[in-house]
């Protein structure tokens, strides 16, 4: 069978490579020709774009680039036309991907869903359209379900699939990091934008914190150039794509909200979420979206599990002092890894790209 999958954040191309391998277990011949990364195309995938030319953060941003955007759109319906699918899996990236469904299922193509939109942070009334044009929505967040069932639309849980990734990665051996310092990790997002927004600060911290080394993760759809540009002679090592292995040494870490904080909480390290974005694109988001919390362990505990850091709390004494508490009180250290531990046995049995797999190849073989 063919599937067309289409991932548009580092995130995306994670799950897209593991739920492709899972694809490729239970389907020997299929072929899969996706939007990505490095990942998806090393799982076997044939990539359309890579998802650095697709990823703009914030409203003003979308709208700068909204012509390349649209540009894009109309390429993939080409292209998806052109490759004739018996599916398409669409995984997060909702301003792109939710065009997509509506133009796929009004070209009668199997559309699924991998991974939800957060409609239930902003946007609600967005179910509407998702069940009029996917056919089958599989989410990874345990509240989803709930949220969904609310609209009258059942929805699969197949659990999050970070949990199996993890789960390996925690099996492996640790690869030193020779530093003669405890490390501080230090993961300032994978766009540019952020990287800039974010990372000086955090940079701050190694003259506040003189008895650890800092270690940048650096993102591999980001170049040197750029991080060189930013740490100057700043005594801090960047590490290129190793980014869990760096996580297993670190102490604590300081990690832009997103994905990386949920995989910060599953390797069991105290951390400290950070967000600053264009104020305007802040203003409107914070007139759009009602959720309490901008990380994901917070969200999906339903309460403060880690500090958050946002917009114009982000600041040098505000960071210095969460570090401070991470790296020195015992009893809030040992506080946040219960929490962590509670919320691993929430995200399911590790099991999440195989049963998506058998949910999409059981959708393509339903009538």
């Amino acid at each position: 069978m063919r599937y067309y999958i289409i991932a548009g954040e580092a995130s995306g191309d994670l799950h897209g490579s593991n739920l492709i391998h899972a694809l490729k277990e239970q389907d020997p011949s299929a072929e899969i020709r996706a939007w990505g990364g490095d990942k998806m195309q090393e799982a076997g995938a044939e990539l359309v774009k890579h998802y650095r030319d697709l990823a703009f953060m914030g409203f003003l941003e979308v709208v700068k680039h909204l012509g390349t955007i649209l540009k894009n759109i109309e390429f993939c319906k080409k292209d998806i036309v052109s490759w004739n699918p018996d599916v398409v899996i669409l995984i997060d990236y909702p301003g792109f991907n939710l065009r997509i469904a509506k133009w796929a299922h009004a070209a009668a193509l199997k559309v699924v869903y991998y991974i939800s939109p957060q409609v239930w942070a902003w946007k609600e009334g967005r179910v509407k359209e998702i069940k009029q044009n996917v056919d089958k929505m599989l989410v990874i967040l345990p509240f989803e379900k709930a949220f969904y069932a609310k609209w009258n639309y059942e929805v699969e849980y197949v659990g999050h699939p970070l949990v199996e990734v993890i789960g390996r990665e925690l099996a492996e051996p640790v690869i030193p990091i020779y530093t003669e310092k405890p490390i501080i990790a230090v993961l300032p997002g994978s766009r540019e934008q952020e990287i800039r927004k974010k990372l000086p600060l955090m940079l701050k911290m190694a003259a506040r914190f003189p008895d650890y080394s800092l270690v940048v993760a650096g993102a591999p759809s980001q170049p040197d150039e750029l991080y060189q540009e930013i740490i100057g002679s700043a005594p801090v090592m960047l590490l290129r794509n190793d980014t869990y292995n760096l996580l297993k040494q670190s102490r604590v870490a300081m990690v832009t909200s997103g994905t990386a904080t949920l995989e910060t909480a599953l390797f069991g390290i105290p951390q400290v979420v950070c967000y600053k974005g264009n104020p305007m694109s802040f203003w409107l988001a914070r007139k759009l979206v009602n959720v309490p919390f901008i990380s994901l362990v917070n969200l999906i505990m339903g309460q403060e599990v880690v500090r958050e850091l946002i917009q114009t709390d982000f600041t040098e004494a505000a960071l210095v002092k969460e570090l401070t508490g991470l790296l020195t009180d015992e009893s809030y250290r040992e506080r946040i890894i219960g929490d962590y531990k509670e919320l691993w046995s929430m995200l399911g049995n590790g099991r999440a790209s195989e049963t998506a797999a058998a949910l999409i190849t059981g959708e393509i073989n339903r009538a």
